[in-house]
């Protein structure tokens, strides 16, 4: 088991499939792009299924989560989940992405095992998403919701971020779009992990702030938070149920002492936490010849030595040198 010194058991693994993107998001990235890693150091697809096979089979992973930077890029990335969903015992197998070529790419994900996604739709105005993604694919975003609940990969959730003096007058429009299309809407307060490094904690609309712009609009009750778990929304009944919509406040209403998640970046580091400052190498083990059992032990090691929490309140935070998109969510 991935056990840190805390007690907690990491069985959700996120895998990052590359750190490349089609989007520019203001709160990921600046306009021009980043650097990306070299293709030799990218995890290759073989790699990438032995990895998560031994976390399954071994370390007692039950959800497999496939991220990027923009998984959809990933040429095999079809095959990927086909072998994650064929592993016994059987993990859930899910994806996150910004939805471009999810419209072509649904239905063979779902013949290949895939059982839920994660689209990211910050706005529904086509100007807004140009000013926020320095890219003109709103209508490809919103052809890959419809085509996900096509498919049934029901239901499909939505990721929205609101910053300041940008989308979020769009709380509310934003919520009312997903009920009326039957999509689970969660709002995730924006995060230092811009790699412009221009995230300030004034600046954030915090997990309050959008609680009282939906209330404008809709009445919220608190759902149960006994079925809340190691889940990261807090989830709202709106008006009254069955529909709820999320927040996830990861910087003012922070969720560690549940955590149990462990991430796989593109190129084969170990990380605990998305703002961890440390990373545990099992490429250049995996890639020298090591055995599933030392890769396991490496794992194992890796994990044990979990923070117990983000720490961004604490004066001494560094923000990680790794923006989002090369972390993988």
């Amino acid at each position: 088991m991935l056990v840190d010194s805390f007690g907690r058991v990491a069985t959700d693994l996120r895998v990052s499939l590359t750190d490349r993107c089609n989007l520019r998001c203001a709160y990921c990235m600046p306009p021009e792009g980043l650097d990306w890693l070299p293709k030799p150091e990218l995890l290759t697809g073989e790699e990438i299924v032995r990895l998560v096979t031994i976390g399954v089979e071994r370390l007692g992973i039950r959800e497999v989560r496939f991220t990027g930077g923009e998984p959809l890029l990933r040429r095999e990335l079809v095959e990927i989940v086909a072998a994650a969903a064929a592993l016994r015992p059987r993990p859930q197998v899910s994806l996150t992405t910004n939805g471009i070529g999810l419209a072509r790419l649904a239905e063979p994900l779902v013949r290949a095992g895939l059982d839920r996604v994660n689209v990211s739709l910050d706005t529904l105005d086509r100007d807004v998403f140009v000013r926020l993604a320095h890219r003109d694919r709103l209508r490809d975003v919103l052809d890959g919701l419809a085509a996900a609940t096509a498919a049934g990969l029901t239901p499909v959730k939505v990721n929205a971020v609101l910053m300041r003096g940008v989308n979020e007058h769009e709380a509310a429009p934003l919520l009312r779009y997903c009920l009326d299309q039957g999509y689970e809407l969660r709002f995730i307060e924006q995060m230092p992990l811009d790699a412009q490094h221009g995230w300030r904690r004034d600046d954030m609309i915090t997990a309050d702030e959008i609680l009282g712009l939906l209330k404008e609009s809709f009445d919220l009750t608190e759902d149960d938070p006994r079925e809340r778990g190691s889940a990261p929304a807090e989830l709202f009944l709106v008006d009254g149920g069955p529909q709820r919509v999320g927040v996830i406040g990861s910087v003012t209403r922070p969720f560690c002492g549940a955590c149990d998640r462990v991430r796989i970046t593109a190129d084969g580091q170990v990380r605990n936490c998305l703002f961890a400052t440390e990373e545990s190498d099992l490429r250049a083990a995996l890639r020298s010849g090591a055995s599933d059992e030392e890769l396991a032990q490496r794992w194992v090691a890796a994990v044990r030595g979990k923070k117990a929490g983000h720490g961004i309140d604490d004066p001494a935070f560094l923000q990680p040198s790794r923006p989002m998109s090369a972390i993988g969510g």
